[in-house]
């Protein structure tokens, strides 16, 4: 009626969306654009998803399109392959990436090397997604990071969102890639909200694979982190603002490729880095960003050395409280930027 009237009605505002909910969102928005785009794994169909990630789209799009495989990630994942190759376009879902161990072979010798032992004549566009590192109480086979694992792998890109809207946009751009794409979700991200603005509502809305975001702004010293703990890093900067400590906080988004150009600018202003990451300290992200620092122009503008922030050197406890020890957290992120900025 305003409408007919010549009123202008005001465009969509921001709404809340769970991290959960911007994948599913994804996943049928890429099903209903691409005929070729199938999802497969474990639970995915009938009962909906493990984490109910593809919570309607088997009643939506059927057995053809959403298929439930058998408990063998080996099995389904070298399906997935040889069906990227044959020109379709899977998403393969594990239900937790520590399983994707029984399929690592397919992953890196079937689909990440594929494309240049063929020069370019075969193309491999899949994306294996699925929960990554640390979830609670699921103890040390079940909990560990694959970012520096995968992120090692030439023929690979690989992809570590934190909020609703890297989610969808990530997930969306990760399907479209004629590459190999590894997608590394949060379980304990899922039923979390966030703010998700027009732009992202949009069925086209996709961010580029290989770039780094800027989630606050700030002065005296960069944190960079990927995942969950980019939380954590926002929680701490707000904690060390009322101390008058101004954190930039960079949400890496990718892992591989690396945005070290968007990481180098923010060290070029606050001459000061602390990484962050729930995974291994040993030749882990943070490990790599500290190296590309040290070799880039941004190494002369430091005042001090990097710091990282990790999780234990060990593998992940069942006990709460040891698990809770093993984990980054807020207080952690505060004692390294001190300790970086000698206060």
């Amino acid at each position: 009626l305003q409408q007919r009237r010549g009123l202008r009605l005001s465009a969509p505002a921001a709404i809340q969306v769970t991290v959960r909910d911007a994948l599913n969102q994804a996943l049928d928005e890429e099903l209903e654009r691409d005929e070729r785009v199938f999802l497969l794994g474990e639970e995915v169909a009938q009962y909906d998803g493990a984490y109910k990630i593809s919570r309607g789209l088997w009643k939506k799009y059927g057995d053809k399109r959403v298929i439930d495989t058998p408990i063998s990630e080996m099995g389904f994942a070298g399906i997935a392959v040889g069906a990227a190759m044959a020109g379709l376009r899977p998403v393969c879902e594990f239900m937790t990436f520590n399983f994707s161990m029984q399929a690592i072979d397919q992953v890196i010798n079937s689909a990440a090397k594929t494309c240049y032992m063929s020069a370019g004549s075969i193309g491999v566009p899949i994306v294996f997604r699925g929960p990554n590192g640390a979830s609670a109480g699921v103890a040390a086979q079940h909990s560990q990071c694959f970012a520096a694992w995968y992120g090692h792998c030439p023929g690979l890109k690989v992809v570590s969102p934190w909020s609703a809207e890297d989610s969808k946009g990530l997930l969306k751009a990760a399907i479209r890639d004629d590459n190999p794409v590894v997608m590394l979700e949060s379980e304990l991200l899922y039923g979390v909200p966030f703010e998700m603005s027009e732009q992202a509502q949009s069925k086209e809305f996709v961010i580029p694979i290989g770039k780094a975001k800027i989630e606050r702004q700030g002065t005296h010293v960069t944190l960079v982190a990927h995942s969950r703990p980019v939380g954590h890093c926002m929680e701490a900067a707000a904690v060390l603002s009322k101390e008058g400590v101004e954190c930039e906080v960079i949400n890496l988004r990718t892992i591989r490729p690396l945005d070290i150009e968007t990481v180098e600018a923010s060290v070029v202003k606050t001459n000061h880095l602390v990484t962050v990451e729930g995974g291994w300290p040993q030749f882990g992200v943070g490990a790599e960003i500290c190296a590309r620092i040290m070799e880039g122009p941004a190494f002369n503008y430091l005042d001090a050395p990097a710091v990282r922030v990790t999780g234990a050197d060990v593998p992940m406890p069942y006990a709460k409280i040891l698990e809770d020890n093993c984990i980054p957290q807020v207080k952690d992120i505060v004692f390294a930027v001190k300790k970086a900025l000698n206060i």
